[in-house]
């Protein structure tokens, strides 16, 4: 299958490309490599990738390469409330108007898996799991864009909308911003974490499971298009305090204080069902012990800077 991956060079897609290749598609990037990022140098010998520099926003190179795509996953973005709240104006650009661009553009029959958050729960009921039907109450500016792309993605015909947890793992464009890769980083390097909001839980899932869940919609097209699915560990809907106690099991120096004063600008706290998609043969695989394990090894490699969104 022919398929345009936007912003193909970013933490999902240096994973996700790699993964899509080495099952036999024909890959087309096109990233701006803002973030100056060497992802996707391992997979310059493929005859089947095309790599383009260029802005998701950019209606000609956009067109041009939609084209012949049969599948097309917009994953441009600027991911994550602080980097939308830093740049309003890009954030829009980017994630949502960039998105109603290109269904705007594509034909009926052409695939598009639209990588969204679960942050779209905003703030949830004590112990009452998020479904696919749970009203969407984001509470950021990054949740209400994503949000609204998916209304608009869901509308259009041969579309599928994934609601990813919280992501971690390690990936080529590695980033330390994210609770999971940043809780590890801290306690490796400084062995304390202050935790605001301790008790405020979310779900995770590992960056490979995400290139995994991407495969699975494809293979599975006619059963799953049209609707938006769960992706995450079941076993990992976790608060943060609960994530350091996980974290400890592996680093166990690690110590954590809870903030007397002063809130996490992220409100997020929700638990998350992904039944929807585990009934359609789909299961995250990499468990969050394993994953922590892997970004331990990993940070014996990569240090802070150039490894954040903000």
């Amino acid at each position: 299958m022919r398929i345009l991956v936007t912003g193909g060079a970013g933490y999902i897609g240096a994973v996700l490309v790699p993964h899509l290749l080495h099952e036999g598609h024909e890959v087309t990037v096109i990233d701006s490599f803002m973030y100056g990022q060497a992802s996707l140098l391992d997979c310059c010998h493929e005859p089947a990738l095309t790599i383009v520099r260029g802005d998701a926003r950019d209606r000609t190179l956009v067109a041009e390469h939609l084209r012949e795509a049969e599948a097309i996953l917009p994953l441009a973005c600027l991911t994550g409330a602080p980097a939308c709240d830093r740049d309003p104006v890009a954030a829009r650009t980017v994630n949502l108007e960039a998105v109603l661009m290109i269904l705007e553009m594509k034909r009926a029959e052409q695939r598009m898996i639209f990588p969204n958050t679960n942050s779209g729960y905003g703030v949830g009921e004590r112990d009452v799991f998020c479904t696919e039907e749970t009203p969407l109450r984001p509470v950021s500016l990054y949740g209400r864009l994503k949000v609204e792309a998916e209304c608009a993605v869901l509308a259009a015909p041969s579309t599928i909308a994934l609601r990813l947890a919280t992501v971690f793992g390690v990936s080529p464009r590695m980033r330390l911003d994210l609770l999971v890769n940043d809780f590890t980083y801290r306690a490796i390097t400084d062995g304390f974490v202050v935790l605001f909001e301790g008790d405020f839980k979310r779900n995770y899932v590992h960056v490979r499971d995400v290139a995994r869940a991407v495969s699975h919609c494809l293979g599975h097209w006619e059963r799953l298009r049209g609707q938006a699915y769960n992706v995450g560990l079941s076993e990992a809907n976790l608060s943060k305090r609960e994530l350091c106690e996980a974290i400890r099991k592996q680093v166990p120096r690690f110590s954590w204080q809870d903030a007397a004063v002063g809130r996490d600008p992220d409100q997020r706290n929700y638990i998350v069902s992904n039944a929807k998609i585990e009934a359609t043969g789909f299961r995250a695989e990499v468990s969050l012990d394993a994953g922590i394990a892997e970004l331990i090894k990993g940070y014996q490699v990569v240090r802070r800077q150039g490894y954040a969104n903000v």
